[in-house]
């Protein structure tokens, strides 16, 4: 009996095949946002980082915004209206050049211009949305402080009722996009439990100094938040959104974008360390013909596939019926604890190498240390996955 079927031929940049699992809509997004990042980014985010500043940032929001990524998985007001995998994907191609570029584009889509789309008043996504997903406006979003991370049930902002407007006190820590925003969507506690407040940032009492002195996500904005007596009129309160369920929704979107990200950046420090072992040289001979550069490769592969694996899947789900947040936990804390192992293990093959750079490992090795603790640490998650498992919480 024979066959007409073509063989299929091993490709290292995607080794499982896992494009066929794609549709032709969700490649031309991933090839679309794959080639702005080569032209747009690529050739600089080593400087970025080396410098700690991104210049341009807000032409290249605009850039972004016509690209189409902005609020990618939102419909409505200027949104693209993109399916979640598709979002994904994107994420993936963005965090496979730089972390701070794909939390530019999540904490704008994914946290800011989700709240204000799923939560805010009709008066308040006409005002904001169109702008924000034109890249023509910057979002950030104030949850996190400096006594409350991972329990953001402490916060100690404060937001009280002063006839019909609201005065708000708060102070909010590593945020990004804080500085250059131009509205940001801040979490604080009321009479009436954890509201949010859609606030522009020019208002005055509000400031948003530059952190500075850090050595992770360098080519990306984080900011600190400071509300001081910042008067806001009855409208800038999100309507929808009453206790902890709205902005612990938020950071499931992001989580979920991170899902992808992470195992961008992962692929990129994989497919760095398989060229230059290629190229190196010891003892007569490339070191990728040496079985222990080989066994990490084979081990590095297997961690990437398997994560995009999981990313897609999930994609599937979120596109289909919808995720849980043990679902995205799941997610992040596999993907992100391995894209950190795997980066780690390509700088060894890269050797003395591996700390420059010159090469993106080092960068994403750093940058994903950041990303293993925002929008939720690695033990929350764990604490997630193993209260869905037992069903016993072990939070408190």
């Amino acid at each position: 009996m024979t066959s007409t079927t073509t063989a299929p031929t091993f490709n290292p940049a995607d080794p499982a095949g896992i494009d066929a699992l794609l549709t032709q809509d969700e490649r031309d997004v991933r090839e679309a946002v794959r080639r702005f990042c080569d032209e747009r980014v690529a050739p600089y985010v080593g400087t970025w980082f080396e410098d700690g500043t991104i210049p341009g940032i807000r032409d290249l929001a605009v850039e972004l915004g016509s690209l189409g990524v902005l609020g990618m998985h939102l419909d409505g007001y200027g949104c693209p209206g993109m399916s979640a995998t598709e979002y994904g994907l994107a994420c993936l191609e963005l965090e496979a050049t730089d972390s701070g570029l794909r939390s530019l584009v999540s904490v704008q889509g994914s946290l800011a211009m989700f709240a204000i789309h799923h939560w805010g008043s009709e008066e308040q996504k006409q005002r904001w949305l169109p702008e924000m997903a034109a890249g023509r406006a910057i979002g950030c979003f104030g949850l996190t402080e400096p006594d409350a991370g991972s329990d953001p049930a402490s916060m100690r902002s404060r937001a009280r009722r002063d006839g019909s407007d609201w005065i708000l006190d708060a102070r909010k820590m590593w945020i990004t996009n804080g500085s250059v925003a131009d509205v940001a969507v801040v979490w604080a506690q009321t009479d009436d439990g954890i509201r949010g407040f859609v606030v522009p940032t020019d208002t005055p009492g509000f400031d948003a100094p530059l952190i500075k002195h850090k050595m992770s996500l360098r080519a990306s904005v984080t900011s600190e938040l400071v509300l001081d007596g910042v008067r806001l009129p009855a409208d800038a309160v999100l309507p929808g959104a009453h206790g902890l369920k709205g902005p612990l929704t938020c950071l499931g979107e992001a989580r979920y974008g991170i899902v992808w990200g992470s195992i961008g950046a992962a692929r990129s420090a994989l497919l760095a360390a398989v060229e230059y072992a290629g190229q190196r040289t010891q003892f007569g001979r490339p070191i990728a013909g040496f079985q222990l550069t080989q066994q990490k490769i084979a081990d590095m592969t297997l961690e990437v596939v398997k994560g995009t694996l999981l990313a897609l899947h999930l994609g599937r789900m979120k596109d289909d019926t919808g995720l849980l947040p043990a679902h995205v936990s799941l997610g992040k804390l596999n993907n992100v604890r391995e894209a950190i192992d795997v980066c780690r293990t390509a700088r060894t093959i890269l050797g003395a190498n591996g700390i420059s750079l010159e090469y993106p490992v080092i960068r994403h090795m750093a940058n994903l240390e950041s990303v293993l603790t925002y929008e939720g640490t690695s033990e929350m998650h764990a604490l997630t996955i193993g209260q869905a498992m037992t069903g016993l919480s072990a939070f408190r």
